[in-house]
């Protein structure tokens, strides 16, 4: 069950104090809070965890400084979207909305090299009105003896650049939460000039110490990747490790399964679980067309199988796209092969553009229909 508190509430006012003294006292049933900061608004909500069953929806709602109470059900309690439950999808992080109901695009490098390309990626990024990116530092890589990435040494430069070029966000995998640390130095380093969301690799879905270490802080968003090898319960119960340890402003991703069945893909691309995520959680949803198909394969019509299955995922309503571009592909020190050109930009975002222009016209017949 959770309590959803009157906006702007605080520990100091009495009717916090009544609320938190009454719940201490029910036989089996632990109280956790969250803080959910909005636009406009500071909310607390309080999540009831253990012999809730009996507890009476209406009372709960007459206690003191209680809004709105929601009944848990779905198991992801946290970034569930249980019935009946009205609250907003979505959060703002360093001016960028992110929600269930937008569309961005994170063009970067998967590996950061050196600063020159990185440059080039960023001012092309401007050039074509984009403020958010990816940039590889960290990279867990299946080889011992393959690069595994600049990790601190190259923060300096990737921030000084993105805040030049006005990029306001960037996804940067960690692999240790050390790595949180480094970050936090870096931008402090160089006067905060832009905003990093913290991703969650395929292969760390399932690390679940760094899963609490990551949800512990509230500073930086998170992007957590469904692990390659697990089913979708299994990941979106990774994402909820992350909230339930306090942020809860976390993004969901779509990056492809493991399995042959996928070939000659890279992955088993699984796009067609944006609107089952959509459906069970309240977590935008991101997919990663390059590493699904892990090349520039295309076809007779001309059209790159990355450009086809980012245009299904689009127009299925994802949220966030997470490409691969490098002003050189084949210096590249990681996936080189699968990296679309600077110059093939405007062209990749002006094909997203109109499949979200497809979507938005689905939604509108839909919409149309039911109230016909």
């Amino acid at each position: 069950m959770i309590l959803i508190l009157a906006p702007n509430i605080s520990v100091k006012d009495q009717k916090y104090v009544q609320l938190m003294g009454y719940l201490g006292s029910l036989p089996g049933v632990e109280a956790r809070i969250h803080n959910v900061q909005g636009e406009e608004h500071h909310l607390t909500e309080v999540y009831l965890i253990g012999k809730t069953n009996s507890l009476n929806v209406e009372e709960m709602r007459d206690l003191p400084g209680v809004e709105n109470v929601v009944r848990v059900s779905q198991d992801y309690r946290v970034l569930g979207r249980h019935e009946g439950d009205k609250r907003g999808s979505s959060f703002t992080y360093n001016g960028v909305k992110f929600g269930q109901d937008n569309l961005h695009v994170f063009a970067g490098l998967c590996a950061v090299d050196n600063a020159k390309h990185v440059e080039e990626m960023m001012k092309a990024l401007q050039e074509n009105g984009q403020v958010c990116t990816r940039m590889g530092a960290y990279k867990p890589r299946t080889s011992p003896y393959a690069f595994q990435g600049h990790g601190r040494l190259c923060l300096p430069f990737v921030f000084e650049l993105a805040g030049k070029y006005g990029i306001k966000v960037i996804t940067m995998e960690i692999t240790h939460d050390s790595h949180i640390k480094e970050i936090k130095e870096a931008l402090e380093q160089t006067g905060n000039p832009t905003g990093v969301m913290l991703q969650i690799g395929t292969r760390n879905t399932q690390n679940f110490e760094l899963l609490k270490a990551v949800g512990k802080q509230n500073r930086f968003p998170v992007l957590i990747k469904r692990g390659f090898g697990i089913t979708l319960e299994e990941s979106l119960n990774a994402a909820e490790y992350l909230a339930s340890e306090g942020n809860s402003h976390v993004i969901f991703a779509l990056r492809g399964m493991k399995t042959n069945m996928g070939d000659p893909h890279r992955n088993l691309v699984d796009f067609s679980h944006v609107p089952v995520v959509k459906r069970l959680t309240r977590m935008p949803i991101c997919i990663d067309p390059s590493h699904s198909v892990g090349s520039r394969a295309q076809t007779p019509d001309h059209l790159m199988d990355v450009m086809h299955v980012t245009a299904q995922g689009v127009i299925a309503g994802a949220n966030m796209v997470l490409v691969d571009f490098h002003p050189d592909p084949k210096t590249a020190l990681v996936d080189g092969p699968q990296a679309l050109l600077l110059k093939e930009l405007p062209y990749f975002l002006e094909d997203v553009a109109i499949a979200r222009e497809a979507y938005e016209k689905r939604c509108k017949l839909a919409a149309d229909f039911i109230g016909s």
